[in-house]
């Protein structure tokens, strides 16, 4: 059976299989509604049901709690439709809806698997077929284990411009499905299936106002994207990047940030150690990065113009948000990527 679901207020209509979730429906479709994990856990889908039958697939009480769900919230990672619906989106973006890209399965060949820290590797993927994606700088993919139907979800760190490749920035679990894969056993000339691109953590081309990127870990790798992607086509905008370290061991790219730095107007810098060893002789910023961030900006009527991009462990994004928000900064020009963990 196939339903129509009204997405309100936007007045976008769409089909949704019965076998498929709302937000699969819309993927398949190239419609980017907002979402996060996919997996019913960080709860960015989340939306009010006006009027339809539907069942939920299981999901973390966490993203959407016994109160809300008989309130007539759902959400839209894990609803499955069984009469047409009308659903109000209680997030939306209407620039990312513009430009939103249909999902596609690419399959991959490794290209080359280098060591940035001691616990995040970079990956490079050359695509075979399709032999080219579209994506926008910010966005990420799932990765699926070989024969498997578990994958992993990672941000591109290259930009747009380079489309028969896709490169990351993964960080090491000691036990994780893919770190043990990506660090013992992945070589290059390997395969892997790959599907995308996902995300709305994307830069807005007519946005001209001062920008703030913050990441920490492997949060470097669509913050990098974005960067990159605004040098490549040279767009003016004074661009603040904060970075959130425990050692001195754990940063990467200085010299290329250095020399940024010197070449790009309008271009900071900001790394912060959270733990700085002795040995370190640090003489830069210390402590949470979202700590850093509140001690760099401040609450002027200048802030009105500007856009933030979070990327990181779902703590600190949410630190972080309520930083901008105490200096001013709406919630309609802050623009986020949460990595939750995986749930198999």
């Amino acid at each position: 059976m196939t339903y129509k679901v009204t997405l309100e207020p936007v007045g976008i209509e769409m089909e949704v299989e019965e076998d498929e979730t709302v937000l699969e429906a819309a993927f398949r479709q190239g419609i980017a509604l907002m979402h996060g994990c996919k997996e019913g856990q960080c709860s960015t889908c989340k939306s009010m049901l006006i009027d339809g039958d539907i069942e939920m697939e299981r999901y973390s009480t966490f993203a959407l709690n016994e109160f809300e769900r008989e309130q007539g919230y759902i959400l839209l990672c894990k609803t499955l439709a069984y009469s047409d619906l009308t659903v109000e989106l209680l997030q939306f973006d209407a620039e990312a809806l513009k430009v939103s890209v249909p999902i596609k399965t690419y399959s991959a060949v490794v290209e080359k698997i280098e060591n940035l820290t001691h616990d995040i590797r970079k990956l490079t993927l050359q695509l075979k077929a399709p032999e080219e994606i579209k994506f926008h700088s910010g966005q990420f993919v799932d990765i699926y284990l070989p024969g498997e139907e578990t994958y992993r979800s990672y941000s591109m760190s290259n930009t747009p411009s380079q489309a028969t490749r896709l490169e990351f920035m993964i960080k090491i679990f000691e036990g994780g499905k893919f770190s043990t894969l990506l660090d013992q056993r992945l070589k290059p000339g390997d395969e892997l299936t790959v599907k995308g691109p996902y995300g709305n953590c994307i830069r807005r081309e007519e946005s001209t106002g001062d920008m703030i990127l913050l990441g920490g870990g492997s949060g470097m790798a669509p913050l990098w994207s974005i960067l990159n992607d605004m040098i490549e086509k040279r767009v003016n905008r004074n661009v603040t990047f904060f970075y959130g370290a425990r050692t001195q061991n754990d940063l990467f790219y200085l010299e290329q940030f250095e020399q940024f730095a010197k070449t790009v107007k309008g271009f900071t810098f900001i790394p912060a150690l959270s733990e700085p060893l002795e040995k370190d002789s640090w003489d830069g910023e210390t402590g949470l990065i979202t700590e850093v961030l509140a001690r760099h900006i401040d609450s002027s009527p200048a802030q009105r113009d500007l856009e933030a991009f979070l990327c990181g462990p779902a703590p600190m994004i949410d630190a972080a948000i309520k930083v901008l928000k105490e200096k001013g900064v709406t919630s309609d020009r802050i623009f986020f990527d949460k990595f939750v963990p995986a749930s198999n």
